[in-house]
């Protein structure tokens, strides 16, 4: 038996940003709870990486906006309590003074009675809003093995793109062992085994629980620190040269594919988060959903099957690059390179392409949306276009950002086609 599984791991998934690059859709929910991919949350994949990783006490820190994903977590990962398995959303207490998190390691801090309570030997810390796939366990091997007390997750990145990173140095000698933290370098030093290419922070972590503990007291009091895991934990950790990195090259998951292994994506801006859903589209997906031997959980509710017909004038509905969510009907539409979530209606001789719709959206008879994300219950009516003119999306009222228009959670159409 590895020493490793004899450790016990508590999870601590940091789920309390507030998203404002993410805007309109962060307006009524914390960014881990933003829709993805038809019948997913953000934080799905997070949890579904930890839980597939096995391991099965799972603390969740809320703060902003967090009912609707306080309630998603509640009601969709409920775990055996038998095993006295967990995965609980614990939201900002203000336990040690009134005021609330005050960044992610002030979060840490201000809930330490769950780690005096667990009583583990590693925590693994990670984000909330991430897309990909990744098996923790072969991270805390790593970790435990290296004896460091704190490991980084990096991913490789082109050293031409290093200054929209948090960059990790690593000793020339020791590649695993972290020298230095580089917030956004202009001029960063290439990996010894790939000079074009550096380590980027992924912002999941391993800790030995002592560690942490000590850590993130100490942080408190420290003045001048944003209490940040990236921007003030690590790097006192680095300081101190206890800190490992992990390369995410070297995570080998389950039924991975050569096109989508190594795939993660920080969905923080609207168009970050707009290609990666084109990712899930594409004829040969860059992020392959349909991994059975690593799969994302979640819970849509009681949907029917997708449907496909033809219009009420018998013009059949065509539909291409496309992820059809349960509830969804296209009833003599066209849907090209989009993806249509639960309870989505697509009329007859609309056109949608290159869109996100998110759940019960309609979409008008012969009304046209290009290159947009139209969060839940918006209702584009009969006619009407979104997308093809970007004066008249502004003149309505509607977000454009990066050649693509989006309406927030319930915004209703106005002029004189609403």
């Amino acid at each position: 038996m590895r020493a490793t599984s004899r450790k016990k791991v508590l999870a601590i998934v940091l789920a309390g940003g507030e998203g404002k690059r993410l805007m309109p859709l962060t307006a009524d929910r914390a960014k881990p709870a933003v829709p993805f991919a038809g019948i997913y949350r953000l934080i799905d994949f997070a949890l579904s990486n930890v839980v597939n990783s096995g391991y099965l006490k799972v603390v969740v820190l809320t703060q902003y906006k967090s009912h609707s994903l306080d309630r998603h977590i509640s009601q969709t990962w409920r775990m055996s309590t038998m095993l006295g398995n967990y995965v609980t959303p614990v939201p900002a207490q203000q336990r040690l003074g009134k005021h609330w998190y005050l960044g992610s390691g002030d979060a840490i801090f201000q809930s330490l009675n769950l780690i005096r309570d667990e009583r583990p030997d590693t925590v693994v810390v990670v984000g909330a809003d991430h897309v990909y796939r990744m098996d923790f366990a072969q991270m805390v091997a790593q970790h435990c093995e290296s004896g460091a007390a704190c490991t980084v997750a990096a991913i490789r990145q082109p050293i031409g793109i290093a200054d929209q990173f948090g960059v990790i140095d690593v000793h020339p000698e020791d590649p695993t062992r972290i020298r230095d933290f580089l917030e956004k370098p202009a001029d960063p030093v290439g990996l010894p085994d790939s000079p074009h290419e550096v380590l980027a922070s992924m912002g999941n972590y391993v800790f030995e629980a002592d560690a942490l503990v000590e850590a993130v007291t100490r942080d408190a009091t420290t003045t001048g620190s944003k209490h940040d895991m990236g921007a003030d934990i690590v790097p006192a950790f680095v300081r101190r040269s206890q800190a490992a990195v992990y390369d995410y090259r070297d995570n080998v998951v389950p039924g991975a594919t050569d096109r989508d292994r190594g795939y993660w994506r920080d969905v923080g801006t609207i168009g970050t988060f707009y290609a990666a859903h084109m990712d899930v589209v594409s004829p040969l997906p860059v992020f392959n959903l349909y991994n059975f031997d690593w799969p994302i959980y979640t819970s849509y509710g009681p949907q029917p099957p997708a449907k496909v017909v033809q219009g009420a004038d018998g013009a059949p509905a065509r539909v291409d690059e496309a992820v059809l969510s349960p509830g969804s009907v296209v009833s003599g539409g066209t849907v090209l390179r989009s993806v249509i979530s639960p309870a989505v209606g697509v009329a007859a001789g609309a056109v949608v392409e290159g869109s996100v719709l998110m759940q019960g959206v309609r979409i008008g008879p012969g009304a046209v949306v290009h290159n947009a994300i139209l969060d839940k219950n918006v209702v584009v009516p009969a006619g009407a276009r979104v997308g093809v003119d970007h004066e008249e999306d502004r003149a309505r009222g509607f977000h454009v950002e990066d050649g693509l228009v989006v309406l927030g959670k319930d915004q209703p159409f106005p002029g004189p086609q609403g």
